[in-house]
């Protein structure tokens, strides 16, 4: 196990920001925390960094306690804030080897495929670069170690539809190279498109936390019969049903053959089947508003 948090708690006086976070991430994978502004993102990444002292309750990098031993925790991790402050007064180049330096690592080969990848010249200084080429030079800086954790604080923040897409190409790359991806966001779609777990804060509370592969088994299911419908079948998976008069939503996990063969023998006057997708999920503790 590499990072692990157990009761992680984290007070502001009378505020809660963050409320007994229990969290596991595995090496290999990549994890999305999703949630509004003030639901407790980044107080729990800034906690497992060892910027923070907790509260209460405790966490681990690689067995390393994340506050008492905060050094040797953040030695196999790096990290992507979500507002930049870089030393402009150096190139791209220089500000990565500076960074690599203090890690007692020297550059490698994948500053410069990263470079090309992302089309930004490193070596401009900073003091030059618009907000979202300075963030492509902090991605360079965060990708290229090759650490065991990669924390993203809202990484795709300035970064244009093309190069977050790139970016989404580069965290997977990470996982299948054994790395461990941890980053918060507030666009479903990118959480959807490339994690493997989600976890869902509430008011600083983990509210929820779904496997993206049992999410793509789920299906919600519009159907809208001739006249008011019965009961349901008792089909495995089928669940969260809702009716309006002759109109019956609900979602479903089991055997589409099971669940096509009842509909054939009722009167259906319209029908929809669609993935429920990561936006169904989310809408439950936070709304369509949030």
């Amino acid at each position: 196990m590499l990072l692990r948090t157990q009761q992680l708690t984290k007070d502001y006086g009378r505020f809660r920001a963050l409320d007994a976070l229990d969290l596991e991430l595995q090496p290999g994978e990549i994890c999305g925390v999703l949630g509004p502004n003030g639901s407790g993102k980044s107080t729990a990444l800034r906690l497992l960094l060892g910027f923070m002292r907790p509260t209460a309750g405790q966490a681990w990098i690689a067995g390393h306690d994340c506050w008492h031993d905060s050094v040797h925790a953040r030695r196999h991790v790096t990290y992507l804030p979500g507002e930049l402050r870089l030393y402009e007064n150096m190139t791209g180049r220089q500000l990565i080897s500076f960074l690599g330096r203090l890690r007692q690592q020297s550059p490698n080969g994948d500053v410069e495929r990263l470079a090309k990848t992302f089309d930004i010249d490193i070596a401009r200084p900073l003091a030059q670069l618009s907000s979202g080429m300075k963030r492509k030079v902090a991605l360079l800086a965060v990708l290229a170690p090759r650490t065991p954790l990669v924390i993203l604080d809202e990484p795709t923040n300035t970064l244009d539809p093309t190069m977050r897409d790139e970016l989404m190409g580069q965290l997977r790359h990470a996982r299948d190279q054994g790395q461990t991806v941890l980053f918060s966001s507030h666009v479903l779609s990118e959480v959807e498109q490339v994690c493997d777990r989600v976890a869902i804060l509430q008011q600083g509370r983990l509210a929820h936390v779904q496997t993206m592969a049992e999410l793509r088994e789920i299906r919600r299911v519009r159907a809208r019969f001739g006249g008011v419908v019965g009961p349901l079948p008792e089909l495995p998976g089928l669940r969260s049903v809702e009716r309006h008069g002759a109109e019956v939503t609900f979602e479903y996990a089991g055997p589409l053959r099971d669940l096509l063969g009842w509909l054939a023998r009722q009167d259906v006057l319209d029908l929809k089947i669609e993935p429920l997708g990561l936006a169904g999920i989310y809408h439950r503790y936070h709304g369509t508003e949030a």
